[in-house]
C-alpha cells in the first residue's frame, strides 16, 4: 500500500482528536508529526520508508522540544502552587539567601521542602539581610510574606 499525503493528514487529525479523549498531552505530538508529513508530501513526494522515518523524527523532535522548552527550566522553578493548602507554610522558619527590602523581593530557603520547594521568593515590610532567620506570616500571590524569626508578624 502506498501512503498518500491525505492518509497522513487523516492520521494526524485522528491523533490530535484522540488527545481530547486521552488527556496525557502526549499523543498530540505524534498527530502534529503526521500532519507535518502530510504537508511535506504535498511538496516533495517520497517513499513509504522515508515518510515513516520523517514522522518518527518529527514526533520525537516535538516531544523533545516540549520537555526542553515548555516543561523544563524557569517554568518549573517559578510556577505557583495552585490547589495546595495556603496555610501549610504559615509559621515555617527559613533562612534568607537573598536580602529583601520593602517593595523588592528576596529569597529564602527552608531546611525541608515547603509546598514542594526548598527555595521561595518572599516579600517583607522591613529590610532583612542575608543569613537572617525568618518566619512565614502570610502568602501573597505566589510569594511568601516573612518577618524576622524573633519579630512580631501580621495576621
Amino acid at each position: 500500500m502506498n501512503l498518500e499525503w491525505w492518509h497522513w493528514i487523516v492520521l494526524g487529525l485522528a491523533l490530535v482528536i484522540a488527545e481530547l479523549a486521552v488527556p496525557a498531552f502526549f499523543i498530540v505530538w505524534f498527530g502534529l508529526g503526521a500532519l507535518l508529513v502530510g504537508l511535506a508530501l504535498l511538496v516533495v513526494p517520497v517513499g513509504a520508508t522515508a515518510q515513516i522515518a520523517l514522522w518518527v523524527v518529527a514526533s520525537v523532535a516535538m516531544v523533545g522540544l516540549w520537555f526542553r522548552v515548555f516543561k523544563g527550566g524557569e517554568y518549573r522553578r517559578s510556577r505557583t502552587r495552585v490547589g495546595q493548602s495556603d496555610g501549610e507554610p504559615i509559621g515555617e522558619i527559613g533562612l534568607m539567601t537573598q536580602p529583601v527590602e520593602p517593595f523588592a523581593r528576596g529569597r529564602l530557603r527552608f531546611q525541608r521542602p515547603v509546598l514542594g520547594s526548598e527555595e521561595w521568593e518572599c516579600v517583607a515590610d522591613a529590610p532583612i539581610a542575608v543569613g537572617e532567620r525568618v518566619r512565614v506570616v502570610a502568602i501573597e500571590g505566589s510569594f511568601l510574606k516573612v518577618v524576622k524569626a524573633g519579630g512580631a508578624g501580621h495576621e
